[in-house]
């Protein structure tokens, strides 16, 4: 399918000719038309695969021919960050370049000021992040009374980051006419009860299942004691990868760790995450994307919603405790086609990890031992279900716990042990 094959009106059609689409993703091939129906939306799409294009094309044809022509907000598309929200606003604008609708992205950690002026002179579109849109509605300065279109995007990622009841918070002052689009990454249950609770008999579109990666990228681990893994990380970009890498970091304080390591070894970095403030953020990633600085580290607030262009290598420098999040972090390469690499850093913790990830993709994971600081002693252990070593036969005891005794000469089997408390009431334990 091409994108005239759409009816789409010719201002979009001319703007993403210019973008550069010619064929339409699957996730925009099967949404664009329902929605531009009128059609309630439920989408279960991951990150590039095109959804933004899938939602914000249809609306921006839509409020074309509404009928309601007033500088009140006629759409509210709201997302977790604010990274994805200006990202979206990017995308709608280029779509609409040829359009004389007004669109605006308003997010916290900057002021207000300008945000507010923009609003009052009146906008169509509205992209925000769910606190700086309920301190607006709170100040008076927004209404949502004339909302005829609502998207609510990354829906299991405000749950992950604590939104959910934001969001909930919003939906009571949208009108209960309207259209309502739903995309999110997976659909847990406070998710799924969220979606029917909003949805009013939608299309439902599934589109890459989370658990799948895309086939251009290529995957492996590397085996690597804890201690080394800030070595290996320097020994890898100094050797073996010039390109820029997008490096995720399990916490904030092990991003900003790993950025000052790496700036100590004369390779420039800088890293990402909600501690920073908006404009940081924003430089950061500017400076990523133009290639001023040449590594990113970043918590899994950038592992999805960040478009970056021709990305070609991605390092976990700890796994997730979320498989799916690997899912998510490695889609920042291999993008539209395009052949990506991923490196994974496991050490004894991320064992567990990595056999959770493995059987959520339905592959093992080459492991490349071709680096000075591999370690086959990790291969050999085994981790039961809390992560802790598992003695031998299987018993989950930890290594540290005293072996039991079998002081009457009977064989211990599996015969029953009870043991009395002291009855002195003073008795202390050596220490």
């Amino acid at each position: 399918m091409n994108f005239t094959d759409l009816n789409l009106i010719e201002p979009i059609a001319k703007a993403i000719q210019e973008q550069g689409y010619t064929n339409p993703t699957p996730i925009q091939e099967r949404s664009i038309p329902e929605i531009l129906k009128g059609s309630d939306f439920l989408g279960c799409a991951q990150t590039g695969t095109g959804k933004t294009a899938a939602f914000a094309i249809p609306i921006l044809q839509n409020l074309s021919k509404s009928k309601t022509k007033n500088n009140h907000i006629k759409a509210l598309i709201l997302t977790p960050t604010r990274e994805l929200a200006i990202q979206i606003e990017e995308n709608i604008n280029a779509y609409g370049k040829y359009l004389p609708l007004k669109q605006l992205v308003i997010f916290g950690g900057v002021k207000q000021g300008n945000q507010e002026a923009a609003l009052r002179k009146g906008i169509d579109i509205l992209v925000a992040t769910p606190g700086r849109l309920l301190d607006f509605i709170a100040q008076g300065i927004i209404s949502l009374k004339n909302i005829e279109i609502f998207v609510l995007d990354e829906a299991d990622r405000m749950l992950d980051m604590g939104f959910v009841h934001d969001v909930k918070r919003v939906i009571k002052l949208l009108p209960q006419r309207r259209q309502t689009l739903f995309f999110s990454a997976t659909m847990p249950s406070e998710i799924q009860k969220l979606a029917d609770s909003i949805l009013n008999n939608p299309v439902k579109v599934e589109v890459t299942p989370v658990s799948s990666t895309a086939e251009t990228i290529k995957q492996s681990v590397y085996f690597v004691e804890k201690d080394n893994k800030l070595n290996l990380l320097s020994h890898i970009l100094e050797n073996d990868i010039a390109d820029s890498v997008l490096v995720f970091s399990r916490t904030k304080h092990g991003a900003d760790k790993i950025a000052r390591k790496l700036q100590k070894d004369n390779i420039s970095a800088e890293a990402i995450h909600g501690n920073k403030s908006q404009n940081a953020r924003q430089n950061a990633l500017n400076n990523f994307k133009s290639g001023k600085t040449r590594i990113l580290v970043a918590t899994d607030i950038a592992a999805r919603g960040i478009d970056i262009d021709e990305l070609k290598y991605v390092i976990n420098f700890e796994l997730s405790d979320v498989s799916e999040t690997y899912v998510h972090r490695i889609g920042r390469t291999g993008r539209a086609g395009a052949e990506g690499s991923s490196i994974s850093f496991v050490d004894s913790l991320d064992l567990l990890n990595l056999r959770n990830t493995e059987k959520l993709i339905g592959k093992k994971i080459p492991v490349v031992k071709d680096h000075p600081f591999h370690t086959d002693n990790l291969v050999a252990q085994k981790r039961d279900s809390n992560n802790k070593p598992m003695a031998a036969g299987g018993d989950r005891r930890s290594p540290r716990s005293p072996k039991p005794q079998n002081n009457n000469n009977k064989p211990a089997g599996n015969t029953p042990t009870s043991f009395k408390k002291p009855k002195n009431k003073n008795f202390t334990r050596k220490k």
